[in-house]
């Protein structure tokens, strides 16, 4: 079986077609895989890390407003999308592949209308509960489309073929136990608050749960793991400032990024996060209740609609940036950690969310679609 794989640009769109790779090689050893990624994206360099081979196309997408330096980037875009196609071309001409899965980004567009349009079956993969232009374009030329959430088939044409598969959750994820990693991080049993903005940190998270961190020193009444990302360097000082050095509180473990996310993530009881698609895959695969604050600068602000899938079963509590505060957020998760059978209701309905068994789904599609 000879496999392409197309997406990129964020982490959103690379891990999944990681994950479907690995579980497909796990299954067929003798599988020969090829990506097509953006040749600046960042799936450069996790695409090889993770032993996979990768080719390069130059696509971009196109910005929305009249700004001089916005008008000439969209000049380029248009011109890259013929070149793209082209590349594209050549090199799915040169692998012939079998099947043909897009995740996502930019790249997945030239890349799966270009192997659909030389007759090779291709199917698409999206993450969000909103689906995104590229997937809503190859909808109708794809064999396929499968969803993340049920909710995503709303803004779909009625026509689509489309299956819910959730989203591929990393093994490490689904593996460890509670007990284990509390025991694993030095925690006791008062309850673990899990927060983060993703790796380049959010402000108005980090302005928020240091708020927060300066309460769990004094009163004690949390264990706090918070990760302030690569642009939130500020967050010790600015707690400093609040009169609390953080190397004094056992109770506070605070880091630029969590390297051990499996570990934390089974260790925790609330979980404060933005609304990226894997993040909320994630935490439904571990039944944890969460406070969302989804981010409003992404695409059609599929964050949001991300979260309120979750928001809409009881899975979690939301709070939108625009409203956001530490006042709101302590409060937020008080009224959820101190009430212990809400805590049980969000957690069961978050693991009745789950789909844990993403990857073997895609796979199933990918061996009926070929015979």
């Amino acid at each position: 079986m000879r496999i392409l794989l197309a997406g990129g640009g964020t982490a959103g769109h690379i891990n999944p077609a990681l994950a479907i790779a690995s579980y497909i090689k796990e299954k067929e050893p003798d599988t020969e895989i090829l990506f097509i990624g953006n040749k600046d994206g960042m799936e450069q360099t996790l695409v090889p890390k993770a032993g996979f081979s990768i080719e390069s196309i130059v696509i971009s997408g196109f910005k929305r407003n009249f700004k001089p330096q916005s008008i000439v980037h969209n000049v380029k875009t248009v011109s890259r999308m013929f070149t793209s196609s082209a590349k594209a071309k050549k090199i799915i001409a040169q692998f012939n592949p079998d099947i043909c899965i897009g995740t996502g980004g930019y790249v997945s567009g030239p890349v799966v209308r270009t192997a659909a349009n030389m007759g090779i079956p291709c199917i698409i993969h999206e993450q969000n509960a909103f689906p995104g232009v590229t997937t809503k374009m190859l909808s109708k030329k794809v064999k396929k489309v499968m969803l993340a959430v049920e909710d995503a088939k709303k803004h779909l044409d009625s026509n689509v073929d489309f299956v819910v598969t959730g989203n591929p959750i990393r093994e490490q994820i689904l593996r460890v136990d509670k007990e284990e990693a509390r025991r694993e991080l030095g925690l006791d049993e008062r309850p673990v608050v899990l927060s983060f903005g993703g790796s380049l940190g959010a402000r108005c998270i980090n302005e928020a749960v240091a708020g927060l961190v300066v309460r769990s020193a004094k009163d004690q009444k949390y264990q706090h793991i918070h990760a302030y990302g690569q642009q939130g360097t500020w967050f010790p000082e600015k707690v400093k400032e609040k009169g609390i050095d953080i190397e004094d509180y056992k109770n506070l473990d605070v880091r630029q990024y969590i390297d051990n996310m499996p570990t934390c993530l089974a260790a925790c009881d609330v979980v404060v996060s933005r609304a990226g698609a894997i993040t909320l895959s994630e935490i439904q695969a571990k039944g944890k209740p969460a406070v969302l604050i989804p981010s409003p600068y992404v695409a059609e602000n599929h964050q949001f609609h991300n979260a309120m899938a979750l928001v809409n079963k009881k899975a979690a509590s939301i709070i939108e940036e625009k409203d956001l505060t530490e006042e709101k957020l302590i409060k937020a998760l008080d009224d959820m950690v101190s009430d212990k059978a809400l805590l049980k209701e969000y957690s069961d309905n978050a693991l009745a969310m789950a789909i844990t068994d993403s990857s073997e789904r895609i796979y199933n599609i990918v061996k009926e679609i070929l015979g």
